[in-house]
């Protein structure tokens, strides 16, 4: 099985990644797992990578790709992989399709998890996360049994500068206007699935699991 999450920030794509790499027995790729990776490991690609990020740049298309190219040559991914958030541009969607298509590995399903506007803002500005142990909490969801505190280690939770409501907002429509053009892409391949993403982990997973599941035997 071979295919593509996309969704906004605060969908849960990453939870439901993995899941189905757990339930398919497959590789699941984040391009922030392999920056981070490849920056520890210093490898050529890390080393560039991390000359961007210091500067607080975006990291180019060629290196995100250069790494998404490696980790698919993995003998871990040859089984089947699930790409989390990536790609997020149509130049990508088109490099990550010349180099699948190299392997004669096409994509099976792309699939975008829909969640409402005030669902996303709800999810991303309850978050709150300890800057000492970087256990993550909700203040709805998820909350510390000590309030404004981590029940781990004590220290005091914070709220990311970007998990402001304002903040939220400007990055949905980044993310909107980034990715309208990539979701017509995958559309015109007949490749595009959409799974209602707002309901509990457990019911997303069981409408991706049916869309999926056709694919495992492939």
């Amino acid at each position: 099985m071979r295919v593509v999450f996309l969704g906004a920030p605060g969908v849960g794509k990453g939870t439901q990644a993995d899941r189905i790499a757990g339930q398919f027995k497959i590789a699941k790729i984040s391009t922030g797992d392999l920056l981070r990776e490849a920056v520890r490991n210093q490898t050529e690609l890390g080393r560039e990578a991390k000359r961007y990020m210091d500067q607080g740049q975006l990291v180019p298309d060629a290196v995100v790709i250069g790494l998404v190219r490696d980790k698919l040559a993995e003998p871990g991914s040859m089984n089947g992989f699930v790409l989390d958030g990536f790609p997020r541009t149509v130049p990508q969607a088109e490099a990550l399709g010349k180099v699948l298509q190299e392997t004669q590995r096409p994509l099976h399903r792309v699939v975008k998890f829909e969640v409402p506007r005030q669902d996303v803002i709800r999810r991303l500005s309850g978050r709150r996360s300890c800057p000492k142990c970087q256990t993550t909490f909700h203040v709805e969801f998820a909350p510390s049994k000590k309030g404004d505190a981590c029940d781990r280690c004590g220290e005091t939770l914070i709220q990311r500068s970007d998990d402001t409501p304002e903040a939220i907002e400007t990055r949905l429509q980044v993310f909107e206007e980034q990715t309208a053009p990539l979701i017509r892409y995958y559309a015109s391949k007949r490749l595009l699935s959409e799974v209602n993403a707002s309901g509990s982990v457990d019911a997303v997973f069981e409408a991706l699991f049916s869309v999926l599941a056709p694919y495992s035997a492939i």
